[in-house]
C-alpha cells in the first residue's frame, strides 16, 4: 500500500522482474469428472494442424490466441490445461492450440524458441508472446484485457496506460473500473515485458503494479480519487 493506493510489490533481481504469484488453488475430483471437466474445455479451443489454416483462421479476428505446446510435456500439459479452462470461462475468444511436435511450421515462422508458449494476435499480426505455464487466472485476465481493447474502439479520449501483471487483484480492480466507466486503455503486462517493467521502475521510483499513466501524469496503485479527477469521472 502507498498512501491510500493499493498495488501488488514486484521484485527487481539481477535477471530481471520476479513476480510473486500465489497459486491458484486446485480442487480434486474424480477421474471421470475430470475428464468431463477437460472435455467440455477442449470443446472451446480449436486445433490448429498448420501454418496455412492458421493464417486463414486468425486473418478474420481482431483478437486471437494460440497456444503452442508439446504432447508427454508436463510443464505444456499444466500450460494446456490452464487455457482450456480459460477459454472455456470466457467464452467469446478465438481460442486455438497446436502441438508443436507435430505441427512443425508455426514456431520457426513466428520465431518461438521455446513451448508452451501463448501467441496474442491482431488480425494476422503476432503481438505477443507468453511464454511457460501460467495460472488459468494469469490467461483470462490476459484474453479479457486483449479482447477489451478490440473492441473498444478509438474514442478520441484520454491517452491511459495501465502498467500491470495478470496475477495482480488491485490491477484487475483498476482494469475494470476503467471498463465500467468506458475509458479505453492500453494494458501492458509487464511480467510478460521484462523492459518495460525496468523502464516503468526507472521512470517513477515505485516497483509495484498497477502503475496507470494518464495523459501523461503517473497514478501509483489504485487511487480511485486521483483516477476520477485526471478522467472526469463523477464518484
Amino acid at each position: 500500500m502507498v498512501g491510500n493506493c493499493h498495488y501488488c510489490d514486484i521484485k527487481l533481481n539481477r535477471l530481471g522482474i520476479t513476480i510473486f504469484i500465489t497459486p491458484t488453488p486446485k480442487i480434486i475430483v474424480s477421474g471421470m469428472l475430470l475428464e468431463m471437466l477437460r472435455k467440455k474445455s477442449t470443446m472451446k479451443v480449436k486445433v490448429i494442424k498448420s501454418l496455412q489454416e492458421l493464417k486463414g483462421i486468425i486473418a478474420e479476428s481482431e483478437r486471437s490466441f494460440l497456444l503452442l505446446y508439446k504432447s508427454n510435456s508436463p510443464t505444456s500439459g499444466c500450460a494446456e490445461s490452464s487455457f482450456e479452462e480459460a477459454a472455456t470461462l470466457i467464452g467469446e475468444a478465438l481460442s486455438l492450440k497446436a502441438d508443436a511436435s507435430l505441427v512443425r511450421d508455426i514456431h520457426p515462422f513466428y520465431g518461438v524458441d521455446s513451448v508452451p508458449s501463448l501467441l496474442i494476435f491482431e488480425k494476422s499480426t503476432m503481438k505477443n508472446i507468453i511464454k511457460g505455464c501460467q495460472t488459468t487466472g494469469f490467461y483470462k485476465n490476459l484474453m479479457e484485457n486483449q479482447l477489451f481493447q478490440a473492441t473498444s474502439g478509438t474514442s478520441g479520449g484520454p491517452s491511459v496506460t495501465v502498467y500491470s501483471t495478470p496475477s495482480c487483484s488491485w490491477c484487475t480492480t483498476l482494469k475494470n473500473y476503467l471498463r465500467q466507466h468506458k475509458i479505453q486503455f492500453t494494458d501492458i503486462d509487464v511480467s510478460a515485458d521484462p523492459e518495460q517493467a525496468r523502464a516503468l521502475v526507472n521512470k517513477t521510483g515505485q516497483t509495484g503494479v498497477p502503475q496507470t499513466e494518464i495523459n501523461g501524469e503517473m497514478v501509483i496503485g489504485f487511487d480511485k480519487s486521483k483516477i476520477n479527477r485526471l478522467l472526469n469521472i463523477n464518484g
